[in-house]
C-alpha cells in the first residue's frame, strides 16, 4: 500500500471520527454536512451517524430521531447537488467518453444493474436501493441521476431511502440486542 493511499484512508477516518464524537448543536451540523458529503464524494457508509453521542438533554429517542431526520435531509441535499451533476455529465460527451475508456466501465455497469431497476421500479427502486445497509449511496445515487430528470422527486426518494436505511440498521441492532 502506497504512503497516498495510507493517507486517503487515514483522512476517511478522521471524518468518521468526527461524525462519531460530534455533540450539541454543532453536532447536528457535522452529521448534516457528513449526509450531504457521502451523498455525491464520499465512499463511506452513512450508518456511521446512528454513533454521535449528541448529549441534548432529550431522551434518547428524541436524539435518534433528530440524527435521522437531519442525516436524512443532507443526504438528499448531497443527492440533489450529485443529481446536477449527473444531469450535465449526460450532456457531456467527454464525460461519458471518459467513464468509458475508464479501469471500471461504469456506464457499463449502471446501464446493466441500475439501470434495470430505476426502469422497472423508477424513484421507488432508488429508495430501495438506498436502503441496504452498509452499501456506499454514492454508486446508487450517481448511477440514478443520469436516467431521472426530477429533482423534487428524487430528493424524496433519496429522502426516504436514507431514513429506511437508518431506521433498517436500528432494527437490525434492537433485534440483535434483544437475541443477547
Amino acid at each position: 500500500m502506497t504512503l497516498a493511499v495510507l493517507e486517503w484512508f487515514l483522512q476517511f477516518e478522521v471524518v468518521e471520527g468526527a461524525v462519531r464524537t460530534a455533540t450539541g448543536p454543532a453536532g447536528l451540523g457535522i452529521i448534516a454536512t457528513y449526509s450531504f458529503l457521502i451523498a455525491f464524494v464520499l465512499p463511506l457508509p452513512s450508518e456511521v451517524v446512528l454513533a454521535t453521542p449528541l448529549n441534548l438533554g432529550l431522551p434518547y429517542w428524541a436524539e435518534l430521531g433528530l440524527i435521522v431526520l437531519v442525516s436524512g435531509l443532507g443526504k438528499a441535499a448531497g443527492s440533489v447537488f450529485a443529481f446536477h451533476i449527473g444531469q450535465e455529465a449526460k450532456e457531456s460527451g467527454p464525460v461519458i467518453r471518459f467513464l468509458r475508456r475508464s479501469r471500471f466501465d461504469v456506464v457499463e455497469w449502471s446501464e446493466s444493474k441500475t439501470v434495470q431497476i430505476a426502469q422497472k421500479w423508477g424513484y421507488v427502486g432508488l429508495g430501495l436501493a438506498l436502503c441496504v445497509p452498509g452499501f456506499p449511496d454514492t454508486i446508487s445515487i450517481y448511477a440514478f441521476t443520469v436516467l431521472e430528470e426530477d429533482y423534487g422527486k428524487f430528493a424524496l426518494a433519496t429522502f426516504a431511502g436514507s431514513v429506511g436505511r437508518l431506521l433498517v440498521t436500528i432494527s437490525f441492532g434492537v433485534a440483535a440486542f434483544a437475541i443477547i
